[in-house]
């Protein structure tokens, strides 16, 4: 195969539009539902991996930030939202919704799941 955008396009190695999914969490006693957008791991979510190894960053905030968008693609949170830094007042976000974020986005990128080599 020759490296080319169409040949990429064709093996489906571009992240493409983000997954409406929907989410459940607790707050409290209430249990609550919220349609999202998941982008599938890509550029944004490397780029948000490699500052946090340099120390420029939460790895998870910026996962959660790199990955839930809205229906057009674009970042609903930034990572300062996440951590509770863009408002402290207002706070991180609460621990149940965080990890139904992180548990979206791993079902939508297969994480956790075995994968057949590519032999």
């Amino acid at each position: 195969m020759q490296l080319t955008i169409e040949s990429l396009q064709q093996q489906g190695s571009f992240s493409g539009a983000p997954l409406e999914r929907s989410i459940t969490w607790k707050q409290g006693e209430q249990e609550l539902t919220a349609t999202v957008y998941v982008r599938r791991l890509s550029y944004y979510s490397a780029v948000s991996d490699v500052a946090a190894l340099r120390g420029e960053g939460d790895v998870i905030a910026g996962r959660i930030a790199a990955c839930v968008v809205d229906a057009e693609g674009k970042p609903v949170f930034t990572p300062e939202d996440i951590t509770g830094e863009a408002d402290p007042e207002r706070g991180p976000l609460n621990a149940n919704l965080t990890q139904a974020l992180l548990l979206e986005i791993g079902a939508v990128n297969n994480l956790g799941k075995a994968q057949s080599s590519a032999s």
